[in-house]
Order: structure tokens, then sequence, then C-alpha cells
């Protein structure tokens, strides 16, 4: 049914009020027609204001309002008729000429015969001094709003319940409602993080104009605009006008006699109903839609493995989300069950994704967490819930319960609490730490991590509160920092280095003072390092400072070399301990040659990989090194940073250690009894992942490097929905609206590290590459008419690093690539009109352009080893992760 009904009465009640400040009703004078016009029109653009470049349309029609009836026991007891008369609906872009798709429609064809003769059925208005006590009209006649002169004031309106502001002039009278103050029920979610988050802003102004005391105009404008944070080409503009101006008026029907409005209403006419004052919801129904699984027969083949890297795959996957998320849950479950293995995993991203109820009972009914067949769906689903745009308890709820069973496979159990941590921090973000899910979850963690008898629980429970990021896990935190072996010591310290600067206080640091300078233990170098790095990044004092730079010279050689290169890059990319760092080096105790010309090849730097006025996205890299010249850690990450909020996009790590046996090498001080080990570890997306082992124990490495295949290990593969804004507006005119932001990638984060005893060379290889979309859509719907803007971009990229060390000699040879490839950027714009007969207008545009490749340098110093060339290097066909 249209919602357009009564829109014009979104005005009429302003004649309720003088310009002297004192309501009298509608000052309708009796037997007398009052003749008006009145006109809404809605365009889409893209906030240039050009009604050539938008798409919408614009209705008016003539009104006849006359006075019915009045309480002969007071003159401010009234009702009165309004009736809509010669409805027509055409293009707001009058350009727009024979491509119009109102062209040769006469208003019944469009509006539908039915629908107009509602339209145009009589309204009646119960007005008691001026309120509004009631609107009566046909069902399906909806929407009117309030006025009061004089300050602020709390209404109920079509919008919901705002704050509105009245100012009075000498002719006018100016509404501003503050539109986002209003409260009313819609559906609509958004990101947390604003980094990937959606700025939308909206305005509402209304001018009566003002002639002897009565209202003779009213002029409205209503805007809503959007922009993507980061993607600031994704945006939209949505501009709602109208206007009602009184004509004539003439001669008109006698008042209806009676003392009681109840009966004067059912003698006019017995099926008038009270309509609600605030906007109501409504979908349009899809006849003759496709099913779900007829979505899915079109999307599935762009979903092939092999079609990952396609922008096509990301772009179907969130157009399928949308799909799901108005699909019950045995249509899920049903193309769940039908699907080949090849295909699954991408469906599975698709299903968990969606977050709706029916969704997660379906992926719930078709996993077996008691099997050990389907280990790859199993992550894909939790990698899925972890990365969820707007979780919700139900969510968590689900994962406890999984928890507390049985597993086919413990890497399973261990992510289910990994990624526990991550929901239990966005619940938190979101105002939800005291749900009942949360807050078993909290104990969950933290209860498990205190009582841990086994290492590998002790790292699972670390690793979900590394992800939770929860205050009052600190002090167990401190504790195993200090006190913990080596491994989880080391998880323990970048746990904490993950926290806000708030929760770094003074006891924290002194915690990390002593371990770092090994007042009551010996520490390893990656345990000591992430303690002055934690100590550099968050307020430090002056003695700190300087006790950490009187210790550069007294430690490891490449640590040394590394403390030294952490420093610099604190003073070359300004970051906030610099000033304080400057401050110390003026000490020429400090200040001198032989503490800054340490040699070795560690190394750490920072850069920016693209800058902008409003925004920066950054890349770090360290690389610490045994006193051998076998690779210790390497650390790359990069952020992304939005005003003063900030994203952690990616973080690969990949750490060796007890290698040293194998070239008959020296380890260093702490490091002696330690087993062969090397593995990698994730954080994507503020979300740290389950790290990835190549080999653990020697004879796991002899092994390998008989077996090696030089195959990359993937950390991470899949669809993530990265972006999720839904937004449902109200237009005072009456007319709904659409806001709605999706993003996507496919991404695939694999890494490798090689090991040669003949050639005496180590290699750690990581590879970034993702293909991403971003859709911004906003429309304006009626049951008879849909506009429709929907502005995207897509993009295909890779960022590969490479380090290579030739340990046969001291100092090392160092050669270290990091490479941007070339990357292709397409934008699109598409506008549109659909009437509801099949008829519609659409207008396409196409941009797209190539992002050069781009170098990043990587040390502070030039290489005697390789003049580094970026580009892509070819796959090495043979060695191992070694």
């Amino acid at each position: 049914m249209i919602l357009l009904a009564v829109l014009f009465l979104c005005f009429i009640s302003s004649y309720s009020a003088s310009v002297k400040g004192h309501t009298t009703g509608l000052s309708l004078n009796n037997d007398r027609l009052y003749k008006l016009t009145y006109s809404t029109e809605v365009f889409l653009d893209r906030g240039k204001g050009k009604q050539e470049d938008s798409v919408g349309y614009r209705i008016s029609s003539n009104v006849d309002v006359i006075l019915l009836w009045r309480n002969p026991d007071g003159d401010d007891d009234q009702l009165i008729q309004i009736t809509m008369k010669d409805v027509n609906v055409e293009n707001v872009n009058e350009q727009r000429g024979e491509k119009s798709i109102f062209k040769g429609k006469n208003p019944p064809k469009i509006i539908r015969k039915e629908n107009l003769e509602a339209l145009q059925r009589p309204v009646l208005l119960h007005l008691v001094h001026g309120k509004v006590k009631v609107i009566l009209g046909i069902p399906h006649l909806s929407y009117f709003k309030f006025f009061f002169p004089n300050g602020t004031f709390s209404r109920i309106n079509i919008s919901g319940d705002c704050k509105v502001t009245y100012q009075a002039h000498q002719d006018k009278v100016t509404k501003i409602k503050a539109l986002d103050s209003c409260k009313i029920e819609r559906s609509g979610f958004t990101t947390s993080n604003q980094v990937l988050g959606v700025t939308s802003k909206a305005t509402s102004v209304t001018t009566y104009k003002i002639e002897d005391s009565f209202v003779i105009a009213v002029f409205a404008e209503e805007t809503h605009a959007f922009r993507m944070n980061f993607l600031q080409t994704i945006a939209g503009n949505i501009v709602s006008k109208q206007k009602l101006e009184l004509k004539t008026t003439e001669a008109g029907p006698r008042l209806i006699p009676g003392k009681q409005v109840a009966a004067v209403i059912k003698a006019v006419d017995s099926e008038y109903r009270a309509l609600p004052i605030v906007g109501q919801n409504f979908q349009s129904e899809c006849k003759g839609c496709p099913s779900l699984a007829e979505h899915w027969q079109s999307t599935r083949k762009h979903l092939q493995p092999d079609n990952l890297s396609k922008a096509e795959a990301v772009r179907s996957f969130l157009a399928f989300i949308q799909h799901l998320r108005t699909a019950r849950r045995e249509e899920i479950l049903q193309i769940l069950k039908a699907e080949s293995k090849e295909v699954l995993p991408q469906l599975v991203d698709a299903v968990t994704s969606a977050q709706t109820s029916d969704s997660l009972d379906a992926i719930l009914d078709f996993l077996d967490f008691k099997s050990d067949s389907s280990v790859i769906l199993q992550e894909r689903f939790l990698y899925a819930c972890g990365f969820a745009s707007h979780p919700d308890e139900e969510l968590l709820r689900a994962l406890i319960s999984k928890f507390k069973g049985s597993f086919g496979s413990n890497d399973i159990r261990e992510t289910v609490m990994i990624i526990a941590g991550a929901l239990v921090r966005k619940l938190c973000q979101n105002e939800g730490c005291k749900l009942k899910a949360v807050v078993e979850a909290k104990k969950l963690i933290l209860g498990g991590l205190e009582r841990a008898e086994k290492k590998e629980d002790t790292m699972m429970y670390l690793l979900s509160l590394k992800n939770a990021l929860l205050p009052e896990g600190i002090p167990l935190l401190l504790k195993y920092a200090e006190a913990g072996e080596g491994p989880i010591s080391h998880l323990a310290t970048t746990t904490l280095q993950r926290y806000d600067v708030r929760f770094i206080t003074d006891e924290v640091k002194k915690t990390l003072n002593r371990i770092y300078h090994q007042n009551r233990k010996v520490h390893e170098k990656t345990v000591r390092t992430t303690a002055a790095t934690i100590i550099l990044n968050n307020n430090p004092s002056y003695m700190e400072v300087k006790n950490i730079l009187l210790s550069i010279g007294e430690l490891p050689k490449e640590m040394n070399k590394y403390m030294l290169a952490v420093v610099q890059d604190i003073l070359r990319f300004e970051m906030p301990a610099s000033k304080m760092v400057r401050r110390v080096l003026k000490e020429m105790v400090i200040h001198n040659y032989d503490r800054f010309s340490k040699s070795g090849s560690s190394s750490a730097y920072t850069g920016y990989i693209e800058r902008a006025p409003h925004s920066a996205s950054t890349y770090s890299l360290d690389i610490l090194y045994s006193g051998s010249g076998i690779l210790r850690r390497s650390n790359l990450n990069i952020f992304q940073y939005i005003g003063k909020a900030n994203l952690h996009s990616s973080q690969v790590v990949i750490e060796a250690q007890g290698l040293e046996a194998l070239i008959a090498a020296t380890p260093d001080e702490g490091e002696e009894n330690l087993d062969s080990y090397a593995g990698m570890s994730a954080i994507l997306f503020d979300v740290q992942l389950r790290p990835v082992t190549f080999f653990n124990g020697y004879s796991d490495l002899m092994s390998k490097m008989l077996s090696a295949s030089g195959d990359p290990v993937s950390v991470v593969k899949g669809l993530i929905l990265l972006i999720d804004h839904s937004q449902e507006l109200q237009l005072q005119s009456g007319l709904k609206a659409n806001m709605d932001v999706q993003g996507g990638l496919a991404i695939d984060i694999s890494g490798a590290m090689e090991f040669s005893l003949w050639y005496r060379e180590s290699k750690t290889r990581v590879k970034n590459r993702v293909a991403l979309a971003i859709v911004g859509s906003i429309t304006v719907d009626s049951s008879f008419v849909k506009a429709g803007l929907e502005i995207s971009a897509e993009t295909e990229a890779g960022l590969e690093f490479i380090s290579t060390v030739q340990f046969s000699q001291y100092p090392f040879l160092v050669c270290m690539q990091m490479d941007k490839d070339g990357v292709p950027f397409r934008q699109f714009e598409t506008k549109y009109e659909r009437l509801s007969t099949g008829r519609g207008y659409v207008s396409r545009r196409r941009k797209e352009s190539l992002v050069a490749g781009s170098e990043f340098p990587l040390h502070q110093e030039n290489s005697d080893m390789c003049k580094v060339v970026f580009a892509p290097e070819p796959e090495s066909s043979s060695g191992g992760w070694f």
C-alpha cells in the first residue's frame, strides 16, 4: 500500500500556532473550503547537489481542507477533513526527457488505480487545543507530525521521538529537527571500528511563511549524507523537499452538528480507523524472485578456488550474504549439504558472515566439531566469527557451549577459545560487557589462564586474552611475562603490547623494566626487546629511556644492533617518545660514537604506505637475528589511521629458535636449552589468529628438511566481510530510505622459512594476496516506484616480503625486499529508477586507473649484499621452510 498518504499533514498542523506564541487551534473558519497545493520530491546523488546528476521523483497534488465539526462547548476541539486531488508523479530530473520512466503514463497506471483511490480518500484530523489527538483514515494511510512554537521540545512525529527547536521571526517560523536524536524502531547495524566505519549526517529544516498571523506556505528540506571513512569516494546523499502553499479559500459545506466527535466520525464513514503517528516499517514484496538455491547456483561459479584472487568473487560473496540474511534455516542447510568440497569453504564464509539466527543455526547443525574430517570448514567458520562485523550474544554463547564439548581436533578447540576472546572484545566495545555470555567468557578465559596446568592450555588462554584485552587480565600477564618460560613469557609480553596506553601504568612498566634489564632472571632476546618496545611506546620517563640507552653496548651483538635501530626509528619517524629520547641524548655519556656505532644485521624500520590529510597507512618491519646469523624473529605490521582511530590491519610474525646446533654455533645467553622450533603468528584486522607451526623439535626439523617441497604454509585464507553498515531511514515526507555499505575481501596470507646448510643461507618469505570490493547504496522506495544509487570500488593487490641472510661471515650479509605490485583500481556508479510495472531507467559509469607498484625502504643502512630490486621473485623450485 502507498505510504505517501497524508504526507502534507506534516505541514498543515503548523496552522495550530500563531506567531504571537499562543495556541488557538487551526484557526479554520466555519463553512469555508481551503484549497492548497502540495508537492514532495526526493533525489539521490553523490553529494554534489546537482539535480541533473541525480535520480528521484516528485509527487504533487491539490489539497482541499474543510472544518467538519467544532465542539459547541469549546472552539479548540475540532475535526478537520483533508482530501488529496489530482495526484501527479514526475521525474525530479527535468533533463530526462524521452528516457523518463513516467513518460506517457497517467497516475492510475503509475500508482495503480486501487492505490490512487485509497490515497485520494479523505483523511480526518482530530485536534484539541492545537494538539493532534488522533489521525483517522482508511487503514494503510499514514504519517503526521506535531508542531509546537517557541523553544526546544521532545515530540513524537513521523521520524520518531525527536528533539525539535522552533525559532519565531517576524514573518516566518523556522523548525530544526535534530534527526540524530530521533528514537524510532528500525533495523540496522554498523562496524564498530571507525576506520572501517561509515560517517553519516542528517539535517532537517522547515520554514513556515506567516501572513496576518496565519501560515500561508511551508517549505521543508531534509538531507541524509554518508561517506566511508577510509575511502571517501564511497559516498551518497538523499535530499527530500516538501512544499505546501495556500492558493484560495471559497464557500464550503456547513458544520456537522453534534457534541461527541466519535458520533460525527461514524456518521462520516464507519470504516475510519486511528492511524499511527510514527512511521511504520514495511517490506516490499518480491513476487517471482529466485530462491536461495537459485541465487547460489549463479554465485558459486565465482567462488571456485581459482577465482578467489578476483574482485568479482568478493562482489558475489557480498551479494549472496544479502540473500542469506532473508533466508530460512532449512534453505541454508539444504545448500550446505549439497555443495562440493571445493566451494564449501567459501559457502561457510558467506553463511557465517550473514550473522542471522537462521544462518547460525544452520551452520552449527552442519558442522560436526567431534569429527576431524572437516577441520578446514570448522576453522573457516571460527575465523568468520572472529571477523564478525556486529556479533551478538547468541554467537558467543554458541562458542562457549562448543568449547565445553568434545573435539576431534585440538587445534579447533584452541581456535574456539581464541575467537571467543575476539567476540568478548567486540561486544564490550558495543557496551555489552555486562551480558551474561560475556561475563561467562571472561571467567572462562581468566580462570582458565590462572589454573592452566599444561603449556598448551596456557598458550591458548593467553592468545584468547590477546584478543579480549581484558584490563583485569593484566596482573596475570605480568606474572607470566616475568616468571614464565620462554614462549609463554614472550606471548604474555606481546599480549601486553596490544593494550592501550592508559593500561600501561607505572606498575606495569616496573615489571617490564625488570624483564628488560634481567633484574630477577635471564630472559630470551625476544622477550627483552618486546618489553623495551612497550616501555618506549607508552610515555616513557626520562630514567626509563636513559637506562635503556645505557644498556646498548652491554647487550648481545645482534640485540645491541636491534635496540639501536629501534631508538633511531623512533627519532626518524617522530614517534611520541622521540622528544624524551632527544632530551636524554643531550647527555654525552649516552650519545657517543662507541654506543651508536655497533655493527650487526638486526633492524627496525617504520614508514608510510600512504599518507593523506585525513588518513595514513603505515608499515613497520623489525628483524632480530641470533648471534650466529639465524633469524630469531621477523615482525611485519601494517596499521591504518583515520583521525584518532586506528586499525591493526595485519601482523605477520615468523619466529625461530634452537637452530644453532645445525651450524655448530654457540647460542646466545639465556637460549642455550631451547628446542628447535619455527612458526608463524598473525593478527588480521585486530584479530589474533591461531599460530602455525613449521616444525617443533629436532626430529621434526630433520624430517621436514628431507621432505621439504618449498611450498608456503597458509596462515589464513578465505572471504571476509570487512565493512558492514545498514541503516533504515524514515523520511519526514513519509517515504522510506535505506543506506547500506558492505565491503569484503578474499585474502591469502602465507609464509615460509627456508634454510640451506650447504649455502649457509636462510630465507623468510611472507605473501599477502587480497581482492577487495566495496559497495555503497542508497534507495528510496514506495510501493509503486523505487530510485537508487550504487557506488562501488574494487581492486586486487599483493604485498610480498623476502629476507635473505648469508651467515658464512660476520657481520651477516642481508638482503631485504618488500614489494607492492601495481594495483588496478576500478570505480563504478549505477543510478536507476524503476516502476513496479517493470519500466525502468539505468545509468552506469566506470572509471579505472592503475596505481603503480611501490618500493619500501626496510633498513636504515645500505646492504652490501644486494641492491634491492622491487619486483616479485620467482618461486623457488627446491628447498623447504627451514
